[in-house]
């Protein structure tokens, strides 16, 4: 049986996020003095109105690695992409939430 696809506009689903938006993220890496103070730079390429006092840290267990937890002013899809990809390829960034 061939399944059919609508068209309709009304039948497409609603996007998942409404722009401008505050958008959380959650950035975990290696612990060294300046990680902070690096990645609050990538940050404020995207997002110059961010605010590094209202970064939140926490080591880990074994105090090897560090998490950021961030509140991004998001202005679209395209900007949270970029971020996420710079992000996401720095060399102290382990991993992206």
């Amino acid at each position: 049986m061939e399944k059919k696809f609508q068209t309709d506009k009304e039948e497409l689903p609603a996007r998942l996020l409404e722009f401008p938006c505050e958008f959380p993220m959650k950035i975990v890496g290696l612990r060294t003095v300046d990680y902070a103070e690096k990645i609050v730079a990538v940050i404020k390429k995207h997002d110059p109105a961010f605010s590094e006092k209202s970064v939140q840290m926490k080591a880990s267990s074994n105090g090897n690695y560090i998490s950021l937890g961030v509140l991004i002013n998001a202005t679209s899809q395209e900007m949270l992409d970029d971020l996420y990809r710079e992000l996401s390829a720095h060399p102290l960034v382990k991993f992206v939430l």
